[in-house]
């Protein structure tokens, strides 16, 4: 860069980081930004990041040092480092392994050379509820099972713990990667995937074996978890989103591994298997008869003798699963995810009890490297119909949003879209479903949805990645763990509010690398000047952020075969 001048970022000293999206250098900026501040706000030319407690402890525990961080800023800055924000930035990365969790025989220690900070710690009255008693002046004894208790306490007050406690074993398993498929195809991790899963098992030391690996739709994230089982060996719980997710785990461990499938159970509604190796839902592990009554699933959690625990979509993890891991710290866990936004605010639960970011790569790097497909995003506006307008101005506020989603405008803009990607396989995606059933039957495309048979489900599936059918309607149950890789438009009629991971898992059904190159292109039908159009714009923040670009289209220009 010729001059402090001209470089991308300001860096004010509340924390925020404005970022220059058209400067040249702004790529480089927001990739090394990204591992240690949140994104705000990602209007058209300037994007607000914000530098955070959670942020660096997660950029803390996947490595980076304070000096890290501060040359990253002092390398883009256009205005330099304000003084206040590198001694926070030092203060706060500090406090990340200043406590300690250690294993003492049959206790639990809270450790630290700090002792006047355990001291406020003991006398604290939000942390003194779980801990047992006190051993010596740089020491605490906790019960075993206040473990995860003691972490998400702490967290709180902004002291998060380094655990360092060990953990039990789990009985072994032999569990070998193949060297080719039994379609006689080679294969083999990709660099990013062994070094996430080495990064997360850091060689079976106690600084490994929790944690959070970010990676985006399509880079393998399955691959990683399989990686990580391989270098355990050890019986593994599998906990994912559905049972189409359920089915593929089995598919990919049977192809890819040396595992037998009697080796591996189904635990679901049809099936209650406990096996060396065992899938499940989070549906089926939260299922209880009664509202107030327990959990009668919970007990899978101790029934197998564990050593690993895997949360596909960890970002989903739902709040009952929180408590029941909490109770087994002791098992070692991996989470698998695109994003850490939790649409609940829970981020801070993920990093206590599951553990923090050990790996992440941007989106566009991979693209770039070719392991996933570039991809173009296009937000179609268009206005509601006449009739219409009165309705959604006497609506109630949540009302509103869906009389904007389920604009009838919406079906000749699909129709116009499918004329244009005639030759491509086309995914349609809806939130309601009156639409889409409404939608399937004008356009005379089969229709998935929860209610769909899982035998009736997965033959639409397989007509799809075969060819035989090319266009697929989806409800949100094709928000997640679908394997459908030629897959190269999605036309997204509605969705969840402003969900940015919703936005993520949606756009990474379609990013699997094409076989020609071919660009994906996903597709948004918008209501203009609607609460939709206002939930849409927090939607564009996960694209904006992994680094993809809005173009925004009248309606239009679609229907008039034009743009």
């Amino acid at each position: 860069m010729s001059s402090a001048v001209d470089r991308p970022l300001i860096v004010q000293s509340d924390r925020s980081v404005l970022a220059e999206v058209d400067h040249p250098a702004y790529p480089d900026a927001r990739n090394a930004l990204c591992q240690f501040a949140e994104l705000e706000k990602s209007p058209e030319h300037i994007h607000t990041y914000r530098i955070t407690p959670l942020s660096l402890w997660n950029a803390a525990a996947s490595g980076l040092s304070a000096q890290d961080i501060i040359e990253v800023l002092t390398r883009f800055a256009r205005y330099g480092v304000p003084g206040n924000l590198e001694t926070d930035i030092r203060e706060f990365i500090g406090r990340y392994g200043r406590v300690r969790l250690v294993n003492c025989g049959d206790e639990l220690h809270l450790v630290s050379s700090d002792t006047a900070l355990l001291a406020e710690l003991w006398n604290h009255k939000q942390i003194a509820p779980v801990l047992s008693r006190r051993v010596a002046p740089d020491r605490i004894a906790i019960v075993r099972h206040m473990r995860g208790h003691v972490k998400q306490a702490l967290i709180r007050i902004g002291f998060p713990v380094e655990d360092l406690a060990g953990y039990a074993e789990g009985a072994p398993l032999e569990i070998v990667l193949r060297s080719s498929l039994p379609s006689g195809a080679p294969f083999r991790l990709r660099a990013y995937q062994d070094e996430a899963a080495r990064a997360f098992w850091a060689a079976g030391s106690e600084r490994g074996g929790s944690g959070v690996i970010v990676l985006p739709c399509g880079a393998g994230k399955t691959i990683v978890g399989m990686a990580a089982m391989s270098m355990m060996r050890r019986q593994t719980l599998i906990l994912t989103t559905s049972i189409t997710a359920v089915r593929q785990w089995q598919r990919e461990l049977v192809e890819k591994t040396m595992l037998a499938e009697d080796q591996i159970g189904e635990y679901s509604g049809e099936l209650k298997q406990t096996r060396p190796v065992t899938i499940t839902t989070y549906q089926m592990i939260t299922y209880r008869p009664d509202q107030n009554g327990p959990f009668p699933h919970f007990e899978l959690f101790t029934r197998g003798d564990w050593g690993l625990i895997i949360y596909d979509e960890v970002h989903l993890l739902p709040a009952p699963v929180f408590r029941i891991t909490s109770e087994i710290q002791a098992r070692r866990r991996l989470g698998l995810t695109a994003t850490l936004v939790r649409e609940d605010g829970r981020e801070a639960d993920v990093f206590s009890l599951i553990g923090p970011k050990r790996y992440d790569v941007p989106w566009k790097t991979l693209e770039a490297q070719g392991w996933i497909a570039e991809a173009e995003c296009v937000e179609v506006r268009l206005p509601l119909p006449s009739e219409g307008r009165m309705e959604y101005a006497l609506a109630e506020q949540r009302a509103k949003f869906r009389l904007a989603s389920e604009n009838p405008l919406k079906f000749p803009v699909v129709e116009a879209l499918l004329e244009r990607h005639r030759e491509d396989l086309v995914l349609i995606i809806g939130q309601y479903l009156d639409q889409i059933h409404a939608l399937a039957e004008r356009i005379n495309v089969p229709l998935i949805t929860g209610k769909t048979p899982s035998t009736e489900r997965d033959r639409l599936y397989d007509e799809f990645r075969s060819g035989a059918i090319r266009r697929l309607i989806v409800s949100k149950v094709g928000n997640f763990a679908i394997d459908l890789p030629d897959a190269n438009v999605l036309i997204q009629v509605s969705g969840t509010f402003g969900s940015r991971q919703e936005e993520a898992q949606r756009l990474g059904r379609i990013l699997r690398p094409k076989r020609d190159g071919m660009v994906a292109k996903f597709y948004s039908l918008v209501t203009r000047e609607t609460k939709e159009q206002e939930f849409a714009m927090n939607r564009q923040l996960f694209l904006t952020e992994q680094g993809y670009r809005y173009r925004i289209v009248d309606a239009n220009t679609i229907t008039g075969g034009s743009g």
